[in-house]
């Protein structure tokens, strides 16, 4: 019996202090965290200070936000930027002989075509080997195969005439048939006097990348510098910035520029430009068209949309077709497809001053009719000439 009640009493004991674990272990869990405690917070050194900094702070007289006076917002403040100066107008060099000056850098690249063909003559036999070498030469030079043909039969009968062939007398021989070649008699003015009274109108046309706007601007300092006042259109609306470029031309020299919309009417702009340059009393119009490849016919016939809406006002004086001389025979192609849709009546030779040959301007008036009337000789601002046959010839023979 009383084995019994001491297993009882543990058994009550045991029960009880399992029972006190299970109560203590969940008021631990429900207690809440203690708060952290608060860091030190360290102030920052301050910054050293020199002269009136290191100063004891003065008291100073505050304003409240009422006090201040703020703008009233009614007139904004305008800040007047200086005017923008004009550009200086240049003064072009006259036109008169300017291929005279510019000759010797003509003949640096184009008297292989008369030193060839003078040192063939000289030889003491001129038998059909060296006759085909003369043909050859001329070929290679652009001359073209009918003018060669001519050329060639010319000179054969001459010799055969002259017997002694001095270097004096060759020399003059070449350059007369070389001179007959080249047609002194053709009419090589720029037209810029209007029949109606009005403003000189001309159109100039090309394909892309033959210098057509740099020609364009060029032309405007021939025409000022022979005391023209000159209007400019930049109808050529599709080439970005070729607006601007004619524009910074005629600025140099104190020619109005008449523009339009990019991707705009060229049309519109060409009679805007007529228009303006009659209000104006101007001497001259100088419309720059949009390049385009021959090759497309939509194209093409814009070309000649422009020329009709131009004409609404008055007829062209000059069409103006640019070639780039370093293209040959290929330029002739291009020449051909232009004379169809708009009727040219003068042709620019860019580039002669390179690997031209001097023999496309015998080849392009054979092939259109009308005449060289300028060339191209350098990237200079001033390097459009007049084209003069005899000045032409003497640079091609040399001196």
């Amino acid at each position: 019996m009383d084995i019994v009640i001491l297993a009882v009493v543990i058994a009550v004991v045991v029960v009880g202090a399992l029972g006190g674990l299970i109560v203590g272990s969940r008021r631990k869990k429900q207690l809440p965290p203690p708060p952290p405690a608060a860091p030190d917070i360290t102030a920052p050194p301050a910054e050293p200070h020199v002269g009136d900094e290191a100063e004891t702070p003065r008291e100073e007289p505050r304003r409240t936000v009422e006090e201040v006076d703020l703008p009233d917002g009614s007139a904004p403040v305008i800040v007047e930027e200086p005017p923008a100066e004009a550009p200086a107008i240049e003064i072009p060099e006259p036109t008169a002989g300017r291929l005279v000056r510019l000759r010797a850098r003509l003949s640096r690249s184009q008297n292989a075509l008369g030193k060839g063909l003078l040192t063939l003559l000289s030889r003491e036999h001129l038998d059909e080997d060296t006759w085909e070498e003369v043909e050859d030469t001329l070929l290679t030079a652009d001359v073209g195969v009918q003018p060669t043909l001519e050329l060639v039969e010319r000179l054969r009968e001459r010799v055969k005439v002259l017997g002694t062939r001095t270097p004096a007398e060759l020399r003059g021989l070449l350059r007369e048939e070389l001179l007959a070649l080249v047609d002194p008699g053709m009419d090589r003015t720029v037209h810029t006097e209007n029949e109606t009274g009005g403003p000189g109108i001309v159109m100039v046309v090309g394909v892309n990348g033959t210098g057509k706007t740099t020609t364009t601007g060029k032309l405007a300092r021939v025409l000022v510098a022979d005391g023209n006042t000159v209007v400019l259109g930049a109808a050529d609306t599709f080439r970005a910035a070729a607006a601007d470029q004619l524009e910074t031309w005629g600025e140099r020299v104190g020619a109005h520029t008449v523009r339009g919309p990019e991707a705009g009417d060229p049309a519109s702009v060409a009679f805007d430009a007529v228009k303006e340059g009659k209000e104006m009393a101007a001497d001259v119009v100088l419309i720059d068209t949009a390049g385009r490849l021959h090759t497309k016919t939509g194209l093409m016939d814009e070309l000649g949309k422009v020329k009709r809406v131009v004409e609404k006002h008055a007829p062209l004086d000059e069409v103006l077709l640019v070639l780039d001389a370093t293209t040959g025979q290929n330029g002739l192609v291009q020449a051909r497809v232009f004379a169809e849709v708009v009727d040219i009546t003068g042709i620019v030779l860019t580039k002669l001053d390179g690997t031209a040959k001097g023999g496309i301007v015998v080849a392009v008036q054979r092939e259109l009719g009308v005449p060289v009337k300028l060339i191209g000789l350098g990237e200079g601002a001033d390097d459009l000439a007049p084209f003069e046959p005899d000045a032409f010839v003497d640079a091609l023979i040399g001196e």
